[in-house]
Formats: structure tokens, sequence, C-alpha cells
């Protein structure tokens, strides 16, 4: 039994001894847990003081910072009362000014008006003693002249109307002579530019052309035995073969340049062959004839295209290459109309017209030329036949047709055809007349002028294309003048015939002489 109460007094005594060691470890561990508390709570106060004096040291400086900028903007709003009371006083001082200014512009209208008013009484005054005298005046007048009120009035008021037409016409007159300038001075403006934007040679030609050959028994064998030879070729070309002294040449001479450009190289081709008899002489022209009219297609074409003028009826494009061989007063008609289609195309884009179509005017409207010596009729009908025949615009038909007599207004195109064909004719070197002839013009020219009654001297200048006619002042006046002008222009139109157009100019010598005594 002692060992059982031994192990359970011994277990007692564990137990005890645990339950006391426990209890010790339980105390042990309270009073740790409370060090640590009030060391936490000691630690947790100081950080609360601490942040509370940072939270107080950070409102000091929010205050201290809300307070300078309430004082900077103080300071700001004192600085605009400042200003605001400174522009205050300057427009006080400029409203007093103003108020001083109204005062004395016040007063001196009070007195201006009365000063008009002293006026307009004195005025008053004056136009009743006026009407007074005017009433005299009437009465007398009435008295002297032996009318009524009624008759004088309509004498007064035909006079005035009398005036009042012969100021209109003045103005009219004046005004009409203003717009006439200012469109010859556009129209010159116009015609200068397109004059100066296309420039050609000019150079007249001949009506003979000169054959070369190599000796002079050449002559002999042209002419043939009893002239058959030459006879031949004269039958068969239309022209005339020249054989005189000169050495190494054949002149052919013709005015139909195309029978003569046949002629010339008919001879060449016979001169060179050898063989001249009659049969070989028809053979050879007729061949050269066959070659020159493919030529004459070609030149037309080249034309054409020259002038850019598209879509032309063959038949158009062949009479145009035959304006090649043809002149007028020693001018090359085809290098005239491509010239002529330039400078009224330039007119026309000048004036806001269709260039294209005034190219196709200038280039056809001399087409005529090509045929009349064909067609009975002068050139300017034939050519507008036969342009309406191939289908032609009526523009260039009536181009064709008026740009050498009374244009129409109506059809512009005419008008610049006429001027550039005038333009054209008379540039230097263009054209060409013999002395012989130049000087009869001339003589024509002053012999027409002074059979007109009053004319006292006539003098032709500009190489012609002027005529300076001086009148007897006592026979004649201003009215007549101008008749006389008139007249003289009309009198050469039907006289005479002349290329471009002659400027008829009427000088009449007014003079007064008064003695100092």
């Amino acid at each position: 039994m002692h060992p059982v109460v031994t192990v359970i007094v011994t277990a007692i005594i564990a137990f005890v001894l645990a339950a006391v060691v426990l209890k010790l470890i339980d105390y042990l561990r309270r009073t740790d847990a409370e060090t640590r508390a009030r060391e936490i709570i000691a630690k947790a106060e100081s950080d609360i003081e601490s942040r509370r004096k940072e939270a107080e040291l950070q409102i000091k400086e929010a205050a201290i910072q809300q307070r300078a900028d309430g004082e900077r903007e103080l300071a700001r709003f004192r600085q605009e009362l400042h200003e605001r009371e400174r522009q205050m006083d300057k427009r006080h001082d400029s409203l007093d000014q103003r108020e001083d200014q109204l005062r004395k512009q016040e007063k001196m209208v009070e007195s201006t008006q009365r000063k008009l008013s002293e006026r307009i009484e004195e005025t008053n005054r004056r136009n009743e003693d006026l009407e007074k005298l005017l009433d005299v005046q009437r009465q007398t007048l009435h008295q002297l002249s032996g009318l009524s009120r009624d008759e004088a009035r309509e004498l007064l008021l035909a006079q005035l109307d009398r005036e009042m037409q012969r100021e209109a016409g003045a103005l009219i007159s004046r005004y009409e002579k203003e717009l006439a300038a200012q469109c010859e001075q556009k129209s010159r403006d116009v015609m200068i530019t397109a004059l100066q934007r296309y420039a050609s040679a000019h150079t007249a030609e001949t009506t003979t052309s000169t054959v070369d050959i190599p000796n002079d028994d050449m002559k002999g064998r042209i002419i043939g035995r009893e002239g058959r030879n030459i006879r031949a070729f004269e039958k068969a070309t239309g022209v005339d073969v020249i054989i005189d002294d000169t050495p190494g040449v054949v002149i052919v001479s013709g005015f139909d340049m195309v029978r003569r450009e046949v002629a010339r190289i008919s001879l060449t081709k016979l001169i060179a062959d050898g063989r001249i008899h009659p049969s070989r002489i028809e053979e050879v022209v007729n061949e050269t004839q066959q070659e020159l009219e493919a030529h004459l297609q070609k030149l037309g074409e080249e034309a054409s295209q020259e002038a850019d003028v598209p879509r032309l009826h063959e038949r158009l494009i062949h009479l145009l290459g035959r304006l090649r061989f043809r002149t007028s007063y020693s001018q090359n008609v085809l290098r005239h109309s491509i010239e002529v289609a330039f400078l009224a195309g330039m007119m026309a884009e000048e004036v806001g017209l269709d260039g294209a179509l005034a190219r196709r005017c200038g280039l056809l409207h001399d087409i005529g030329k090509a045929a009349d010596h064909e067609v009975e009729g002068g050139h300017p009908k034939i050519g507008a036949d036969i342009l309406k025949r191939y289908g032609e615009r009526p523009e260039v038909v009536h181009a064709a047709l008026g740009h050498h007599d009374d244009l129409r207004i109506d059809n512009p195109y005419t008008v610049l055809v006429a001027a550039a064909d005038a333009c054209s004719a008379s540039r230097p070197g263009a054209r060409r007349e013999t002395l012989e002839r130049y000087i009869k013009r001339m003589e024509e020219l002053e012999a027409i002028a002074t059979t007109f009654p009053g004319v006292e001297q006539a003098h032709a200048i500009q190489a012609g294309r002027e005529l300076r006619v001086l009148l007897r002042a006592k026979d004649t006046n201003d009215e007549t003048a101008a008749k006389i002008c008139h007249d003289i222009a009309r009198a050469c139109e039907e006289q005479l015939t002349y290329p471009g157009e002659i400027k008829v100019t009427v000088l009449r010598e007014t003079r007064f002489t008064e003695l100092a005594r």
C-alpha cells in the first residue's frame, strides 16, 4: 500500500507544484503584458503629442500664409481703387473742359443766330425793295414793249428753250467727241498690240521671172525655126517669153503667177533636157501643171496649219495654195492672208471675241482672188460665193464680201478683218507701185481737191496716204469746210484706185486784225 500512497502523494505534490508554477508563469506574463501595455500607451501618448504639435505648427503656418495672401489681395484692391480714382479725376476734368467748351459754343451759336436773324431781316427788307423795284420795271417794260405779262413770259420761255437746246447740243457734242477719242485710242491700242505681237517679212514681188541658160546658143533653140518653139511655148503656158540681148537669161513675163511658175519650171526642164520642139514642150508643160497642182494643195495645207484654221474643204485648200502665186500691188496674197488671219485673231481676243473664228475670216477673206481671172466680178463677191458654196459660216462669208465695202456694225468680225487687212497692206515694204503710177496718183489727188470751190491749195503727203487741203477763209466757213472735206473723200473713192486708205485733212485759217490807236 505504501508505494501506492507514495505515488499518490508524489502526484499530488507534483500537481500542486505544477499549479504553483503555472500561476507564477501567469503572473509573470500579466506583469510583462502590463509593462508592455504601459510602454505602448506611453509611446502612443508621445506620438499624439508630437502630432498635435505638428498640426498646431501647420495651422499656424496656414494662418500666416492666408494672412499674407489677404494682405496682398488687399494691397491690389487698394491699387485698383487708386487707379480708378485717378481715372475718375481725369474724366471729371475732361467733363469740366467740355462743359466750358459747350458754354462757349452756345454763346457763339447765340451770337451767330442773332446775326443771322438780323441778316434775314435785312434780306427780307431788300427782297421787298427788290420786288417793288421789279414791279416798277415790269410796268415800265410793259409800257415800253407793248407786251402783256403772258406774252413776255412766253417770249422769255422760248428764249430759254433755245439756249437750253444749244447748251444740250454742245454737251452732247462734247461727250460724243470724248467717246470717239476714247474709242479711237482703244482701237489704236488693240491694233498696235496685235501688230507688235506678230512680225513677218514684207517684200514686194515682181511680175517677171528669169530663167538661166547655159549659153546664148540656147536662145536660138528656144525660139526655134521661124519661132515655132517659142510660139508653142507661149500658147501652152499663156505667158510671154522675152529674149533680148541680156546674156545668160531668158525672161518669162505674165500677171498670172501660176502660169508664170508653170512656164518657168517647164522652160528650166526643157533647157536641162535639151529636146525643145512643140510636142515635147506640150508634154513637159502638162507634166509641170500636174506637179504644180499637187504643190498648190500642199501650200494650202501648210497655210491652214500655220494660221491654225482646221477643217477646211479640199477646194478651199487648193484655192489658198493658188494665192501663193497671186499678188496685189506686188504683195503676195497668201502671206497677206496669213498675216490678216493672225492680226484679226489677236485683235478679236483683245476685245473678247472668238479668236479662232476671226482667224478663219482673215485667212479666207481674199479667197476670191484665186478665181477672179476665171469668174466675172470683183474678188469680194467671188470669194463670198465660193465660201457659201462650201458651207462656211455666215461670219466668214460676210467678212469676204464686206471687207472693202460699207461695214455692218452688227458683224464685228468683218470690221476686224477690214482693220487687219488695212494694217497688213500699209506695212512698209509690203506693197509698191511704179514711179510713174505713184506720181500720177499724187497729181490726181491734188487735182481732185482743187476742183472744189473755195480750195486754195492741195498737197498730197505721206506717200499719198494723206491729202492736206487749204481753204480760202473769206469764201468758206466751218460748216462748208466740213462738207468740202466729206465731198473730197467721196470723190477720191469714186475716181481713184489705191491701196489702203487716204486721210483727207481740210484746213481753214481764221484771222482777226485790230488797230491800236
